[in-house]
């Protein structure tokens, strides 16, 4: 048994769903993606005036009624679960049978709905406090939308999963500690499949003004479809998103012996965290270093038989300078050579969601062939020494991905998605 389960147990996917700013479903993302597609607009939802940044990648095609980040959040996990169930070949309604890890962000009260609590507290309320108790006094049901776990709740209601589902927040690697978990307890024997979905519809006033005071999020108001800008040497910061996906992960053995089609295989999984800083990366990058390599060990493979790699790719100056020298580190004099893209560059930052999103996308990549591009490519960084593959789709022979999720904190989680088990 090693750190991470296992190995000798293949975990095979059979199943993914997709939501982003640039559509519903795997088809409609794929298209987009490989047409060098920005779904980045500027935010209709709520006033913007007086913000730096009044740009991103909202699922806007998803209504919710009242507005809220969990309400939103739960929506999308929703219908990318019944597409992933969908594929993988599973009666909808019945006992989906194995284990839920869903990656979410922290949740909060939010603007709208202190509000409504505040008009419920006679006179007007005076404190926190009053706000409080007028929630639990008056607002139950509000008070169990916003509880952490209430997504993953009403997900294992509905498709009913085994055992307690779990929520986690890894900050932006979330989605891929959402599968290394389903990974890791299909290995160890505890399921023989696992449902791991991650989920963001956190794009609300105040979550965008806490990033943007934290000089985080681009100000490229004027083209929001150029805003992302991952790999630059003009990059000025993410841009944030909402967006969700599902994959079904089982055990090779069980997905072949009831003939489900096997999409890939999580071969491979690693992680680190560095706890250097709230939201910079310990400048000598051991830990990102650290996370690449495990996981390409855990897939019982070498630097050298990765193909392609998808990148965090958030377009932050911070963010990118140490990807690129993670990358460089890990792959020596091949670092030139190897294809790197960063999906972000089109559908922006998912935060809690990018891990599924862009593991989602590079099962894609594997089925199709194709590299998707960095768009807004046009001016090389030349401290970054990488193919961006710049802007173009473009065709390849691939068998293994590493997908980097790397989060704030210095929370870093690497997955290695191959065609085929080792």
């Amino acid at each position: 048994m090693g750190a991470y389960g296992q190995p000798n147990r293949k975990v095979a996917v059979t199943g993914l769903g997709i939501i982003t700013s640039l559509g519903q479903g795997k088809d409609e993302n794929w298209a987009a993606l490989t047409a060098g597609r920005s779904g980045i607009h500027a935010i209709t939802r709520y006033s913007t005036k007086g913000m730096k940044t009044t740009i991103g990648g909202s699922v806007d095609f998803i209504e919710v009624e009242p507005f809220s980040a969990p309400a939103l959040g739960h929506a999308m996990a929703r219908l990318t679960v019944l597409e992933a169930l969908g594929e993988a070949g599973y009666v909808a309604g019945a006992p989906f049978g194995g284990q839920l890890f869903l990656a979410g962000p922290p949740v909060e009260h939010e603007w709208g709905q202190r509000m409504a609590l505040a008009a419920r507290v006679a006179g007007g309320p005076k404190s926190y406090g009053d706000l409080f108790n007028a929630d639990i006094s008056d607002c139950a049901g509000l008070h169990a939308d916003f509880l952490y776990a209430s997504i993953a709740t009403r997900l294992k209601e509905e498709f009913r999963t085994q055992g307690s589902p779990i929520t986690l927040t890894t900050a932006c690697a979330s989605g891929a500690s959402a599968i290394q978990l389903g990974v890791e307890a299909i290995r160890r024997g505890a399921t023989t499949r696992a449902l791991c979905v991650g989920t963001d519809g956190s794009m609300h006033p105040e979550s965008m003004i806490r990033f943007s005071l934290l000089s985080a999020l681009s100000t490229s108001n004027e083209f929001p479809e150029k805003a992302a800008k991952p790999f630059a040497k003009n990059r000025d910061g993410f841009v944030m998103a909402e967006g969700a996906a599902a994959l079904v992960l089982e055990d090779e053995a069980v997905a072949l012996a009831r003939g489900a089609t096997i999409l890939g295989y999580i071969s491979g999984v690693g992680e680190g965290a560095d706890t250097f800083h709230r939201t910079r990366s310990n400048p000598d990058g051991a830990q990102i270093v650290r996370c690449m390599t495990a996981a390409i060990q855990d897939a019982g493979l070498t630097p050298d038989d990765i193909d392609y790699v998808n990148a965090h790719g958030t377009g932050t100056p911070e963010n990118d300078k140490m990807e690129g020298l993670g990358i460089e580190r890990v792959f020596g004099a091949r670092a030139a050579q190897i294809p790197v893209s960063s999906n972000k560059s089109m559908i922006g930052h998912t935060l809690t969601a990018a891990g599924a999103v862009e593991a989602a996308v590079s099962l894609l990549t594997l089925r199709h062939q194709v590299l998707p591009p960095t768009i807004n490519h046009e001016i090389s960084d030349p401290n970054i020494s990488l193919d961006v593959v710049p802007n173009t789709a473009r065709p390849a022979k691939v068998r293994h991905i590493l997908s980097n999720s790397f989060g704030f904190g210095g929370q870093n989680v690497s997955l290695v998605i191959s065609s085929e088990p080792r």
